[in-house]
Order: structure tokens, then C-alpha cells, then sequence
């Protein structure tokens, strides 16, 4: 009995301790609510209307007839376009888009109009940068669209001029009719395809550096000797009562992005959210055991925080959610699972876009929970590290 109330006693003391030493040190405040409260507001309201609107371009207009500017009218007329410029030449608009002052621009040359209206083959060109991937496919969109209206629209003319009905003319011009549907999210919104795992993810890399950060900066500080004897010198006691405070703070901070997510934005949920919330707090107590791990494989306070930015910021393209994991090379396929990131981002898609039964995604709750073995590994190294090693600047 009075063992058991040593233990409690131990684990509340070390609990004690790290709530003071949260509140009396700026980076921690700053690192686990100002800098995710940031993130989290600079990313939705980056892509709050989920996709960029009025993009800059240009046009050059050569040939400058009644046709040519309704045809231009209807480009400016779509939402993600504004054509703020009419150029010159070729040259002008060229230079304007190295400039970045543009970032498409839409070349028709002389005598198109005439041409089309001979029935012969104009041609016109449109221009993208692709250094930005984004606007540059929605602009490469957009007038590839125009083009093939336009085309479409001068050949309807000509096709009437020569007697043929409504019905016969739509049937040379589009013989089969085409109809697309974007699957579980039919907005094409930016927003719910990237912030969903953004957010999460920046929360993740930071639990990584913080988690470092508490336990190095013992040895680094001289108390790493008194933090074990607070635990009754036991490692697990010693670390359960420094990250307790840190995952109450964590786990606010992963309800405040889910509910920004999911009941600000009101993006897809199909499966509740229980679901997603279990996801949310599997992901943070193992991005606190990656970060315990990391130290008891890297002694070092620099080693161990580059190697945690290092594997978070290789956790966004990995996971699979930026480009598919299916078009990965075979090693690559197999290093993403190592990342808990591309668990996480399996359960959103399983749970909240497809809105799959729970069991859909047991695997990947299961390949959360073996993560949290990972502090198992080499805990006597550790302490032995807490208790010997010699910071060096």
C-alpha cells in the first residue's frame, strides 16, 4: 500500500514540476497553442473559399475581332480568371509572366477568325507558368475549356448556316455525351483536400520538438539528476508525469483543429466524429512516443530534433495524400508505413470522406497503437543518458 503511494505520489510530483516548467518558459506556450493556433487559422483561411479565385493573366489579341473579344469576354467571365492586361505582342506577355506579374496568358493570333469562319484550322496557344503548380493547372483549365467552346461554337454556326437542325448539329459536335463526378468532394475545395492532413500533420511535427525539447533540456540544463529523483529514479514514472501536462495541452489543441475542421468548415464527416477524434489522439500520444524514442536512440539535443524535422516534414509527401502512394517505387511503398502520418491520412479518407464502416480501418488504429511500443525499446539508455551524459555546446 504505502509502495502504490509512493508511485502516485512520485508520477503527481514530476506532474507538478512540469506544469511549472511549461508555464515559466515562453517556448513552450509559444510551440504548443500560439504556433498551432497560427497554423491553424493561416491554412483554412488561406483556402477559405477552396479554390484561388480572379488568377492574374493576360491576353494577346492579334486579330482583334468582334469574336475574338466575346471569346475573351467569356474567359474573364470565369471564376478562378481575371484578365488584367491586354498585351501588345507575344514578347510583352511573355516577359510580363517571368516577372510573376501574370501567371498564364492567352496568344491569339491574326486572322483567327477568319480562318475558323472558312473552315480551316486557326490556332491559338495559351501560356502557364508552371513554376506554380495550382494556378497554372487552373488556368491551363480554364482556357483549354475556352478553346474548345469557342471551337465548338464557330462550328455550330457554320453547321446551321448549312441547314442542319438543332439535334443533328449536337450530334456531330459532342456524339457522346460525357458527365463527371468528383467522389467525396465534388467542389474540387483545396481546402478539404489539403488541410485535413495539414493540420494534423503541423500539430505532429511539433509534438516531436517539444517532446525532445522537454526531456534534452533537462541534461542540457543540469536537472535531469533531480527530475529522476522526483520519480523515485524510475524512467517510466519520470516520463509519464512530464507528458501527462503535455498531452491535456495537446489533445485541446487536436479537438480545437477538429472541431475548426469539421464544424466551422463544415467539411465531410460521413462516419461522425468519433472516428476521426480517436484518430486525432492515437496520433498524438505517438508523436509523443516518436519524440521519446528519438531520445533514447540520440543522446544529442541537436541530433534529435533534426532527425524529428527531418521525419515530419518527410511524413507530408510519404503519406501518400499529395501524390499517390500506388505510383510510389516498391521501397518507397513499403518506408510509408513506417510513418504514422499515412495511417492517419487512411483513417480520413476511409472515415471521413468514404464514410466506411469502423472495422474498414482497424489496421491502421492498430499500426497507431504498435507505434506507441517504440518508447519500449531502449528505456535504460535513456535514463543512463539522464543520469551520464555531459551536454556540450
Amino acid at each position: 500500500m504505502n509502495s502504490e503511494t509512493t508511485e502516485k505520489k512520485g508520477v503527481w510530483r514530476v506532474v507538478q514540476r512540469e506544469v511549472a516548467r511549461m508555464l515559466s518558459q515562453p517556448v513552450y506556450v509559444f510551440c504548443m497553442v500560439v504556433a498551432p493556433l497560427i497554423g491553424f487559422l493561416f491554412f483554412t483561411t488561406l483556402m477559405g473559399k477552396g479554390l484561388p479565385m480572379d488568377i492574374p493573366v493576360g491576353v494577346v489579341d492579334e486579330d482583334n475581332t468582334s469574336i475574338t473579344r466575346q471569346v475573351l469576354r467569356n474567359l474573364d467571365a470565369f471564376q478562378q480568371t481575371a484578365i488584367v492586361k491586354q498585351y501588345a505582342n507575344f514578347g510583352e506577355a511573355r516577359e510580363a509572366m517571368q516577372q510573376g506579374k501574370i501567371y498564364a496568358f492567352y496568344y491569339i493570333p491574326e486572322g483567327t477568325t477568319e480562318l475558323a469562319l472558312s473552315s480551316k484550322q486557326p490556332t491559338v496557344s495559351f501560356y502557364t507558368n508552371a513554376a506554380y503548380l495550382i494556378p497554372a493547372s487552373l488556368e491551363y483549365r480554364d482556357m483549354k475549356t475556352m478553346a474548345e467552346l469557342a471551337s465548338g461554337a464557330i462550328a455550330r454556326e457554320t453547321l446551321y448556316a448549312k441547314g442542319y437542325a438543332d439535334s443533328q448539329v449536337m450530334g456531330i459536335l459532342q456524339p457522346i455525351k460525357m458527365e463527371m463526378h468528383a467522389i467525396s468532394n465534388p467542389g474540387l475545395n483545396y481546402s478539404q483536400y489539403l488541410s485535413n492532413i495539414l493540420l494534423p500533420a503541423m500539430l505532429m511535427l511539433l509534438i516531436f520538438q517539444v517532446t525532445i525539447y522537454s526531456i534534452h533540456s533537462e541534461v542540457k540544463e543540469g536537472t535531469s539528476k533531480h527530475w529522476l529523483e522526483l520519480a523515485d529514479n524510475n524512467i517510466y514514472k519520470a516520463l509519464a508525469g512530464k507528458l501527462l501536462p503535455q498531452l491535456l495541452v495537446w489533445m485541446v489543441m487536436g479537438a480545437t483543429y477538429l472541431v475548426l475542421l469539421y464544424a466551422y468548415w463544415d467539411f465531410p464527416l460521413k462516419s461522425g466524429l468519433w472516428p476521426m477524434a480517436l484518430a486525432s489522439l492515437l496520433l498524438i500520444v505517438v508523436s509523443q512516443a516518436f519524440g521519446v524514442f528519438l531520445c533514447e536512440a540520440l543522446p544529442s539535443l541537436r541530433w534529435a530534433l533534426s532527425i524529428a524535422t527531418l521525419w515530419g516534414v518527410l511524413s507530408f509527401p510519404i503519406s501518400g495524400f499529395s501524390f499517390p502512394q500506388i505510383a510510389f517505387p516498391a521501397p518507397l511503398k513499403a518506408l510509408s508505413y513506417l510513418f504514422p502520418l499515412r495511417h492517419y491520412y487512411l483513417i480520413y479518407v476511409d472515415q471521413a470522406l468514404n464514410g466506411l464502416p469502423l472495422h474498414y480501418s482497424w489496421v491502421n488504429y492498430a499500426a497507431l497503437l504498435v507505434f506507441l511500443a517504440l518508447p519500449l525499446l531502449f528505456p535504460n539508455r535513456l535514463k543512463k543518458c539522464l543520469l551520464e551524459y555531459q551536454y556540450t555546446r
